[in-house]
């Protein structure tokens, strides 16, 4: 398949590009820098946020089979205002390019759109998001449903919930871990850790997104994700050991966040549904 991926520089974007080149699609990585991104892919230095697309963005942007849209700004940054005002660029963009004949489109969500919820999240579940960024995210699913219909384009929407990957360049705890053990520390800050969480890693996440873009008969919510509910005090303590990180977590140093749930997860079945048929081909 010719896949276009937008924000293919950033964190999960340079994994998944990778992911689908070794599964033998024709990738053109999209980005403002694309200096990470692995040269194998097509590359295409462009503004995604500018506005400025002109007649037929479809064909400019090389007529993919799908374009899988993880361009985002701030991500790891939840309350930045960028996100609000962003929102109606990724929309233009996107609608410029559903206008002008893409058939396909696949965009990375997050479990933040959601808000607080105890439990399983399915495709169901009520999103009440309580940052920008959720905000941002649910309210431009919300859009692409209205606009994808008419346009009788095939639309899934990515959900991603934790990741756990040792890329300083993420902003997560684990990246967080591993600077400050690359900084000697021998002891981290940490609040209770009981709160249970849907951890995945970088590859497994990359793998699955490419999954799901790479076939069109699962549509709609798909939750990339494990499925299971794991503490966050076992999934650092277990990150530790797996680095061999020579420091020691410091519980109760930071209190637990009210915002937080106590335990929150996702339904992994229809991803579940798409490695099967993936593994019958």
């Amino acid at each position: 398949m010719k896949i276009l991926v937008t924000g293919a520089n950033g964190y999960i974007g340079r994994h998944v590009v990778c992911q689908l080149l070794e599964q033998g699609h024709d990738v053109t990585a999209c980005d403002i820098r694309l200096n990470e991104v692995d040269k194998r892919a097509t590359l295409k230095e462009f503004d995604i946020l500018s506005g400025a697309y002109g007649d037929n963005l479809y064909e400019k942007l090389g007529k993919p089979d799908v374009c899988l849209h993880m361009a985002w700004r701030n991500g790891f940054v939840h309350n930045s205002p960028a996100h609000i005002g962003d929102l109606s660029n990724h929309y233009k963009f996107l609608s410029a390019l559903l206008d002008s004949g893409l058939k396909h489109l696949a965009v990375m969500g997050t479990m933040h759109e959601v808000g607080y919820h105890e439990g399983v999240i399915n495709e169901n579940t009520p999103c009440n998001p309580i940052s920008f960024y959720g905000i941002a995210k649910d309210a431009l699913r919300r859009s692409m449903i209205l606009s994808a219909k008419p346009h009788d384009c095939v639309l899934q929407w990515i959900r991603a919930y934790y990741i756990v990957g040792d890329d300083l360049k993420s902003n997560s705890i684990f990246a967080k871990l591993r600077t400050a053990a690359l900084e000697g520390k021998t002891h981290f800050p940490f609040t209770s850790g009981k709160n249970k969480y849907d951890f995945i890693d970088i590859d497994e996440l990359s793998m699955q997104i490419a999954a799901v873009v790479g076939q069109k008969e699962v549509t709609g919510i798909i939750n990339c994700c494990s499925g299971q509910p794991v503490s966050l005090a076992d999934r650092v303590e277990a990150f530790i050991k797996e680095n061999n990180l020579d420091i020691q977590l410091d519980y109760g140093a930071f209190p637990d966040r009210p915002y937080d749930s106590p335990c929150t997860y996702g339904d992994d079945s229809k991803i579940k549904c798409i490695l099967s048929h993936l593994n019958e081909r």
